[in-house]
């Protein structure tokens, strides 16, 4: 057919390929049906055919999967669909960068890595900053990504110490009302902490380095007077901070330490008449040397692929409900 061209991808072993087609080989069709091409494999040989536009941009796609693969890792759809958003944006040379990054292994034995070009941005932007603000939709790995960085720093023993904390807003921080000690009334604001240590470290670590004082997770009413030295601080939930608490936190961080203040500004559950005090602060410390922020946005999520769809359905939403 005229304008039809065909380029040819190589693979070293059968099982590189296999994890690339996926099962029933629905990877391949999603860069089939996006960039209108027909791929199959003979041999040791991936051939791509279609226009030179489409072809050129599902060959590329292709090339950095079969890297993945490479690596050991399972190809998801989800990296698939990422990389022919890459493709389609002629963007697709970012991938390099996060297909590189290691950060550190979960209890298992499993490496936790960068999944897109925004999470790894977050993660070098956190290792060369005091500071880092990581602000985006849920699913991002904005928490997963800064407890690693925090696990790893102190492993390497960067600091001394680990400082998990976020505000309970849902009972206004007053958990009077809830049964139990004062443990057991701010463990489940603090649960998704809690999570993500026992998978990165174990739980057997986890409360051996809790009982010394060296792992601390707790409520951010508790962050009061206290001055945090050698330290690796993750503000967690930051968009359900007050403009008060959010200034207390950022005054707690002592010599040595490194602060990650995450949250969601489309997921705000103060008051209607309670500014959030990560929205105030991304204007007041905006262009402050060592503070920084990173946006992360859908793209990033790295959750179900129907997560992605939902905060693009709700982000439609609002943004129609503000024209009306």
């Amino acid at each position: 057919m005229e304008g039809q061209v065909e380029k040819t991808v190589q693979f070293e072993k059968i099982e590189q390929a296999m994890n690339l087609f996926g099962s029933f080989d629905e990877n391949i069709r999603i860069i089939e049906d996006a960039f209108d091409v027909k791929v199959i494999s003979r041999d040791n040989d991936i051939r791509v055919s279609g226009s030179e536009n489409g072809v050129e941009k599902a060959s590329a796609v292709i090339k950095k999967l079969l890297e993945i693969a490479s690596n050991g890792d399972i190809i998801t759809k989800q990296n698939v669909n990422y990389l022919v958003e890459l493709a389609n944006e002629e963007q697709l040379g970012m991938v390099k960068d996060y297909l590189e990054d290691y950060i550190c292994l979960t209890a298992r034995g499993k490496p936790v890595k960068s999944k897109t070009h925004g999470q790894s941005r977050y993660v070098e932007t956190i290792s060369k900053n005091v500071i880092t603000f990581g602000i985006g939709p849920a699913g991002t790995g904005k928490t997963f990504l800064a407890v690693a960085l925090a696990v790893k720093s102190f492993k390497s023993k960067e600091v001394d110490r680990i400082v998990l904390t976020r505000p309970a807003v849902e009972a206004g921080e007053k958990l009077g009302f809830l049964p139990g000690d004062l443990q057991n009334k701010v463990d489940p604001y603090l649960r998704p902490l809690y999570d993500a240590l026992y998978e990165l470290m174990g739980p057997e670590t986890y409360l051996k380095y809790l009982e010394k004082g060296m792992i601390e997770v707790a409520p951010l009413a508790y962050m009061r007077g206290r001055t945090l030295d050698n330290s690796f601080i993750i503000l967690d939930e930051a968009q359900n901070t007050t403009p008060e608490q959010m200034k207390m936190f950022l005054t707690r961080i002592g010599f040595g330490s490194k602060a990650v203040i995450t949250g969601d500004i489309t997921q705000i559950d103060l008051p209607g008449d309670k500014k959030s005090g990560l929205k105030e602060v991304m204007n007041i410390l905006k262009d402050i040397k060592g503070i920084e922020f990173v946006y992360l946005s859908e793209k990033d999520v790295v959750r179900h692929e129907l997560v992605q769809k939902i905060i693009k359905a709700y982000e439609k939403y609002d943004t129609q409900k503000k024209h009306r």
